[in-house]
């Protein structure tokens, strides 16, 4: 397990100090893919050096496993960095080297006996999809190739922890989702714990089980991404859920409709049931869909709605009721 407590990371300058990472604790379970999401400057960046204390915290402590690493020796820093990975936003491959020779660097920075390594660069080669690429430089590669390269270099030494700091913000869409895909075999294989950065809510949604959001350096919600999808609280988590699943109804039309405009949320295999046909059926009221998706986060279906409903209130309350009796929760964006 990843535990930070009482995180504080403060930035000195001549004229005045800048607080990075702001009392931040949280708890990172064994096999979790962790995302902490935030704009540039939330301090995203720099709790994640504070793992590995590429950035030592100013306060708290970084647990890994019940040990705190800002109390190790150098020397016994430098083991336990063995077992924490890193894959970064530019790759940073020596261009001199093969792809080979790049993973071999690391092998060879950790000590690893000379007649084991090559074995594990075929070993990691492998594992990434690269088999055939190890005698190439990192010129002749695409980007997506070269993050391949990347990842089974932070796997050189069988990490435990692997931390990705926006891995995938320099690929296309398609490369993307490959190399999400290849992160999730990975956590699955390996079960390596996966910590990712990012300001893309698609890269959470894609991969990962549990998130943070983090704004000027303090986490403000925290848990599984399902529920965060499903009912997100504070206003930036709010807008983080909107640019992977809009439903923002343009005034235009909401000046149009004449009955109750009302946001219907179903979770889990509720979102499957025909709950609405049901209602409408049973009830003496007309339906008028506005907007509505359904999404799948970690495999489970969020089914999200927006409708007009047009009747007799008492008739309309007792739909809501009906409905909410089914599994959904109902929110009214607009009254008679």
């Amino acid at each position: 397990m990843l535990e930070f407590q009482n995180i504080t990371k403060i930035y000195e300058s001549k004229n005045k100090q800048v607080v990075g990472v702001d009392n931040v604790s949280l708890k990172i379970n064994k096999g979790d893919i962790f995302g902490i999401v935030g704009y540039s400057g939330a301090g995203k960046s720099s709790l994640l050096r504070c793992v590995n204390l590429l950035e030592r915290p100013s306060n708290g402590k970084v647990l890994v496993d019940g040990i705190d690493l800002t109390q190790l020796s150098s020397s016994e820093l430098r083991t336990a960095r063995l077992k924490i990975g890193m894959i970064f936003q530019h790759f940073y491959l020596i261009s001199q080297k093969t792809v080979g020779e790049n993973i071999a660097f690391a092998l060879r920075a950790a000590k690893t006996p000379k007649n084991e390594i090559h074995k594990r660069v075929k070993e990691l080669l492998a594992m990434v999809g690269l088999t055939d690429k190890e005698d190439v430089f990192p010129a002749q590669l695409s980007g997506g190739q070269k993050q391949r390269v990347g990842i089974a270099r932070a796997l050189a030494n069988n990490p435990s922890i692997l931390l990705c700091d926006e891995a995938t913000s320099a690929l296309d869409p398609k490369t993307t989702l490959s190399i999400l895909k290849l992160l999730k075999q990975i956590n699955e294989k390996l079960g390596i714990t996966i910590v990712l950065i990012t300001h893309e809510m698609n890269v959470v949604k894609e991969i990962c089980n549990r998130m943070a959001i983090m704004q000027d350096g303090k986490v403000i919600e925290e848990g599984a991404v399902y529920d965060i999808f499903a009912q997100p609280i504070k206003p930036l988590t709010q807008e983080f859920i909107n640019s992977v699943v809009s439903f923002e109804i343009p005034d235009e039309i909401l000046k149009d409709v004449k009955g109750q405009v009302i946001k219907l949320l179903f979770k889990g295999e509720v979102a499957g049931e025909g709950v609405i046909s049901d209602t409408m059926q049973r009830f003496d009221v007309k339906g008028n869909f506005l907007h509505g998706t359904i999404e799948y986060i970690q495999e489970r279906p969020l089914g999200i709605f927006v409708m007009e409903l047009q009747g007799e209130k008492s008739t309309v309350d007792e739909a809501k009721k009906y409905m909410e009796q089914r599994g959904a929760v109902v929110e009214v964006v607009k009254h008679v």
